[in-house]
């Protein structure tokens, strides 16, 4: 089992930046494929990005893309999402999560077994 605690969201101006992390607690976190989602008020949760279990894989959802980069560290158990170019859409609740049954990183989200309790990130226009 692995336990996830996000930090780094706040409240920012369009066209800035952000950079969110997660922590996870454990041994094994090496052998989960990571992700980050967000959900935005009155709607479903979003997939944002994710990210292979050695790192060398990420897949990044077309909204985003060109403008967020994930990234991790599996010496430190961490995981972290830097945001640039934030735009008024992309303010949502940011959500960390693990997957452990394969390696193949996936949008979807019922496919991940571990959830972290989510992170605020707002972007004023």
């Amino acid at each position: 089992q692995v336990q996830l605690v996000e930090s780094g969201g706040g409240l920012v101006q369009a066209g800035g930046s952000l950079r969110l992390s997660c922590a996870a607690s454990g041994r094994t976190f090496s052998s989960y494929v990571m992700g980050w989602f967000r959900q935005a008020p009155g709607k479903e949760r979003e997939f944002v990005a994710g990210i292979s279990r050695g790192g060398s894989a990420t897949y990044v959802a077309d909204s985003v893309k060109g403008r967020f980069t994930i990234s991790r560290d599996n010496s430190e158990n961490t995981v972290a999402l830097q945001m640039n170019s934030l735009k008024a859409e992309d303010t949502a609740v940011y959500y960390c999560a693990a997957k452990r049954l394969d390696g193949v990183i996936t949008p979807n989200a019922n496919q991940y077994n571990y959830w972290g309790q989510g992170t605020q990130v707002t972007v004023s226009s």
